[in-house]
């Protein structure tokens, strides 16, 4: 399989400490229009831009004069951030980072990308979408285990009723839990330390604060 780490930079927020950059590292970059403002804070220079470049300034432009852009019409059927996944994806990408992600001023694109998100780790991708200061990573029946810090926040966002939910070194366990849709029973808990989730049937975000320590 290939595991070739692809960051997607989006127009969200962005807060470029050592956990993200260390998240990065290693990545190949391309940025959906607006998203490139993201580059410089992260001392990276995208293989490829991509966009309607309606949310880009002439002196991002002129910043950088020297990376492919691949425009697109205002009127498409798809988003800049849907349009710089399907370029990774021709390019290799078996992981998957959506910089910029979380938030921002516009609730429908966050909530699509959750979606995109979700898609993608059906088909078996690996994929992180993050602020910096918040990350998300798809949940789909397996295992799966995220180093988080003790004493942070975390939520589990279940996108159909789930079956099977364990949670395991948390404040408040869960077992084979049944999650009817729309509960908000698994939101804000918090972590002990790294975090295993099981998960039998259904589908579910993981949204972890790991700087955010107001629960302990």
């Amino acid at each position: 399989m290939n595991h070739e780490t692809f960051a997607i930079l989006l127009g969200g927020a962005l807060t470029p400490n050592d956990r993200l950059k260390t998240a990065l590292s290693g990545a190949r970059f391309i940025a959906a229009d607006g998203g490139m403002r993201h580059a410089a804070a992260l001392g990276v220079e995208p293989e490829l831009w991509v966009g309607d470049f309606d949310s880009t300034s002439q002196q991002l432009l002129d910043t950088w004069p020297n990376v492919p852009r691949q425009p697109y019409p205002a009127a498409k059927t798809e988003t800049d951030g849907e349009i710089a996944v399907s370029e990774a994806l021709e390019r290799g990408a078996g992981r998957i980072i959506l910089a910029g992600a979380l938030g921002g001023d516009r609730s429908d694109h966050a909530l699509q990308h959750y979606l995109s998100a979700i898609g993608l780790a059906q088909t078996g991708k690996d994929v992180l979408l993050t602020s910096g200061d918040e990350e998300a990573v798809p949940l789909l029946p397996g295992e799966k285990t995220l180093d988080l810090p003790a004493g942070s926040l975390f939520s589990v966002l279940g996108f159909t009723e789930l079956d099977g939910l364990s949670l395991e070194n948390v404040r408040y366990p869960l077992e084979r839990f049944h999650l009817p849709f729309g509960s908000s029973r698994t939101i804000s808990n918090v972590a002990n330390g790294p975090v295993t989730f099981t998960l039998h049937a259904g589908k579910a975000l993981i949204l972890a604060r790991p700087f955010d320590f107001s629960g302990a």
